[in-house]
């Protein structure tokens, strides 16, 4: 009795998030004045954290308040930008690693009211304008990393790890800040804590009762660490390569900067973010997309453009977003993706075809199809079986013309509850993709380990008794080019030359793998790339069910080994 009260509490909380499925970041603090550059030196990585990557003393750093100073903040130009987005909730820094809080607190004087010419409490100003807008108010949190705190972590430069007491740290400013962030500003939808790093369970415990106890209803994100929050928060700017259960969250640059950075330019183009945004709720997830503001408290313009242009692809196919479920096929699509809610399926198309559109796998009958740009007007809908491969089949007319660039959006009014074939299916494009995230790993008996990676990955690939294998089913036999994508560190170091031999029955190929180019890795987003290698050519001659088999004849480098991201069997002529 008492885990079913628990699951229907968690259910409650999370009712408004898992509707919502877009929100906003905002990165913002004193980091924002360097803007990724001290004492006339670019420094590397992510803006918010350059205290630590030039290992500025405290006091230096300190001194950056007396600056700060953001005339320009406005709490309510900052929401309605959100708002324009389509995004339903907004997550801001409220006290990042560097121990700097944008609020005002009585446990630090450290904080933007009492140490800055600013003296504003931004917070107070932008939960009464998301209470006025509609929008969900949520906060992050720096619970372990304290970088101007002598107990709390990640300042070795200063203080003495050996000496540092971060029980201390805890009871005298994290737990009683995160106290004032949930007492002062209303009813808040989230905390969201970041890198527990070597935090123990029962502090853990902590940080997470005192939500429970001050706003039962308010979300806790997974990096609290334990696997004690009440979702995955995924890694940064991480798209899992295929459909997760249960409730999980990307949060996600717009460039290659949570802070501003201002000599960062690497803007994502629109249609990249919404085809993100899509692929992320086709698996189940939720997008949460950054912003940095300048010093001065505005929105960089690049920014603004890109979230307003998401905003208008919203306003026409929102539906597929807001309170979606993920695809009720596991595996990913050469043309797109799948979202769903009861009776309707919802076809996101990013590669549109000229004139019939086909999907396999589709059980229902289909009452009705139609596009979200143009309700109106009813698709022409064929439906087919085909018993000696049980495939079902659906062909729907197309106009010529793309509704959307990004994303075009076809709707599935279906009889009774979605059903879809759980096997991996070809193409109606004729490929066959099998990502390594879904193969099937044999170790060999006293081989070295292979495992899987978190970018869906297999890695570690240093025994050429190991082997991976994929199930799968053809419509359209024929000749096939086999394609390896393999995947490169992410410094840009990749090692090729490995031998392999893939196998269907009888029939197998043997190539090594070469680059013959490199291609973005949306997942991944700008850290990583796929190196495309093909291998030969492999027939198959008859429809139905496959069995692929992968082995690494010759390893080039045991160290790091063979690193497979997919293989794809594409169509010849």
């Amino acid at each position: 009795m008492a885990a079913k009260k628990a699951i229907t509490e968690k259910d409650g909380r999370m009712a408004w998030w898992r509707e919502a499925r877009f929100g906003m970041f905002i990165h913002w603090g004193l980091y924002a004045i360097p803007a990724g550059v001290w004492k006339g030196k670019e420094i590397p990585s992510i803006g918010e954290w350059i205290m630590f990557r030039a290992q500025i003393p405290v006091a230096e750093y300190a001194k950056l308040a007396e600056r700060f100073n953001p005339v320009d903040f406005d709490a309510k130009a900052w929401v309605a930008l959100a708002k324009r987005a389509g995004m339903k909730y907004l997550t801001i820094t409220s006290k990042h690693h560097d121990g700097f809080a944008l609020f005002k607190s009585a446990a630090s004087p450290y904080n933007i009211v009492d140490t800055t010419p600013f003296k504003r409490d931004p917070i107070a100003e932008l939960a009464r304008e998301c209470k006025k807008a509609g929008i969900r108010l949520c906060f992050y949190y720096s619970q372990k990393q304290d970088w101007h705190h002598p107990d709390g972590s990640g300042n070795a430069w200063d203080y003495d790890p050996k000496k540092q007491d971060f029980d201390r740290y805890m009871e005298e400013k994290a737990l009683p800040q995160v106290r004032e962030i949930l007492t002062q500003y209303g009813p808040i939808g989230m905390i969201w804590y970041d890198t527990p790093m070597d935090i123990t369970q029962a502090q853990t415990k902590k940080f997470v009762d005192m939500v429970r106890k001050v706003q039962p209803d308010c979300i806790v994100n997974g990096r609290a660490g334990h696997g004690i929050g009440d979702y995955v928060s995924m890694g940064d700017n991480m798209i899992p390569p295929a459909r997760v259960d249960g409730d999980w969250e990307t949060p996600a640059t717009l460039n290659d900067t949570w802070g501003y950075k201002k000599n960062d330019q690497n803007w994502k183009p629109v249609k990249g973010l919404i085809r993100r945004l899509v692929d992320i709720v086709s698996k189940g997830g939720n997008y949460l997309l950054n912003v940095g503001p300048t010093a001065r408290g505005v929105i960089p313009a690049p920014s603004v453009k890109r979230l307003e242009q998401m905003g208008d692809w919203m306003k026409v196919n929102g539906e597929a977003v807001y309170g979606a479920s993920a695809s009720p096929h596991p595996f990913e699509m050469s043309w797109g993706s799948l979202t769903c809610k009861p009776g309707r399926l919802y076809l996101n198309i990013v590669d549109w075809p000229q004139g019939e559109f086909v999907l396999y796998g589709l059980k229902n009958r289909v009452k009705k199809a139609y596009l979200l740009a143009d309700k109106k007007k009813p698709l022409a809908v064929s439906q087919a079986y085909r018993e000696e491969i049980d495939l079902h089949t659906l062909t729907i007319g197309l106009p010529k013309k793309v509704p959307d660039r990004a994303v075009s959006v076809v709707v599935l009014e279906v009889e009774g509850e979605l059903e879809m074939d759980q096997m991996l299916l070809q193409n109606a494009d004729g490929r066959v993709m099998l990502e390594a995230y879904n193969a099937e790993l044999h170790q060999a008996v006293g081989a070295s380990a292979f495992v899987r990676g978190r970018w869906g990955t297999v890695e570690n690939w240093a025994n050429k008794k190991n082997r991976v294998e994929w199930t799968f089913k053809v419509a359209q036999p024929g000749a096939f080019e086999v394609v390896v994508l393999s995947q490169t560190e992410r410094d840009g170091r990749w090692v090729g030359g490995h031998r392999l031999k893939v196998s269907v029955g009888k029939r197998s190929v043997i190539g090594v793998v070469q680059e013959q180019e490199r291609v973005e890795n949306s997942r991944a987003d700008s850290y990583l790339k796929d190196v495309i290698s093909p291998l030969g050519k492999i027939v198959l001659s008859r429809p139905g069910e496959h069995c692929l088999t992968l082995r690494v004849d010759r390893i080039a480098k045991k160290k790091p080994g063979f690193k497979l991201r997919a293989v794809y069997l594409v169509p010849v002529g």
